[in-house]
């Protein structure tokens, strides 16, 4: 070991920043993990959870995963704790690991803090992609934590709504919510004081709550015919009869979606509604042309991801080498 001479790139959260990675680079990165994904070209690990304490209300998630084409393994662990906005803190932090998948040689660190929050906003963008109605206008977003910036960010690159609604449970969060998306986006933002008026025959709406136990607060009835619908939330916050509406469920991964204790489909799961046989597509199959996306305006389809290592994986590729190029990030000696 010690005549090994081997580094590692550490990219830390200012130099990301500085990356001012564009909406179509998060896009195309993803994109490129979910095509990889439906290509059968990766391997996927179901994630885990470590609860270190109950009392500190919130808990690990480790992801784990290969991506062929871009020659790497990657294991993200990112901490979700709910309460972390009183002490000045984002709920979730994270760290990505990227490996030589052949030797295991380890080939960077990166903050991935801003990777969590932008792929996931690209997973639901791109499911909108594929599934939505591609005149749709109106969005209803519940939640405002980090993901939810990008999912509004990322899905208005694409469709630019005439109205984007906002809620989540604390007003100064909301209100903060719209400001910063006002300031970025450059049109008003809609805040709602309830869920209904929020998503009610929207053509779009996601949820991204953040509830302490599963609640059914989004009614089915108010979902539209010909709506798209993300609820990805870690507690349910859906009505059991959601699934009954749609005409496509599709997922990012089933092997996550199908196990564990969290999501906000486990309880369509555990009642068969959600099954092998109701399932319509990953979305990475549906990327790859091996299953149709949405086929008509008629359709009123659901989209459910859990989290993909993969996306996280692939963002951070993209960020790996554009910091390469713009000589950002920092060599550590490994060994």
């Amino acid at each position: 070991m010690n005549d090994l001479n081997l580094n590692l790139t550490y990219i830390n959260g200012k130099d990301i920043a500085k990356l001012a990675m564009t909406d179509a680079e998060i896009l195309d990165a993803v994109e490129q993990g979910l095509l990889a994904q439906g290509n059968g070209q990766t391997t996927i690990e179901p994630r885990v959870h470590l609860c270190p304490d109950p009392a500190f209300n919130g808990h690990f998630n480790v992801l784990r995963g290969y991506v062929a084409p871009l020659n790497l393994a990657g294991v993200k662990i990112v901490g979700d704790f709910v309460d972390n906005y009183k002490v000045g803190l984002p709920s979730e932090l994270a760290m990505l690991n990227l490996f030589n998948p052949r030797t295991g040689v380890p080939i960077a660190m990166i903050d991935a803090t801003f990777i969590t929050d932008a792929r996931t906003g690209a997973v639901t963008a791109l499911g909108a992609k594929h599934l939505a109605r591609r005149n749709s206008k109106v969005l209803g977003h519940i939640g405002a934590r980090g993901t939810s910036y990008w999912n509004v960010r990322l899905l208005n690159s694409i469709y630019d709504f005439d109205e984007i609604r906002v809620h989540s449970r604390r007003p100064e969060s909301r209100n903060a919510f719209a400001e910063r998306l006002e300031r970025d986006l450059g049109k008003k933002i809609v805040v709602t004081e309830d869920w209904e008026s929020c998503v009610r025959d929207a053509d779009i709406v996601v949820e991204a709550s953040r509830l302490e136990r599963p609640t059914p607060l989004l009614k089915t009835e108010w979902i539209k015919p010909g709506a798209f619908v993300v609820p990805y939330g870690t507690m349910s916050a859906v009505e059991l009869s959601l699934t009954d509406i749609m005409t496509k469920l599709v997922v990012d991964d089933w092997g996550q979606c199908k196990g564990g204790i969290l999501g906000s489909l486990r309880a369509h799961v555990e009642a068969g509604k959600l099954s092998e046989q109701t399932l319509h597509a990953e979305l990475g199959e549906i990327i790859a042309g091996k299953k149709p996306g949405r086929e008509s305006d008629d359709e009123t389809n659901l989209f459910w991801h859990r989290g993909l290592s993969l996306s996280d994986i692939a963002l951070g590729h993209a960020i790996l080498k554009k910091a390469e190029r713009m000589g950002l990030g920092q060599q550590l000696v490994y060994a």
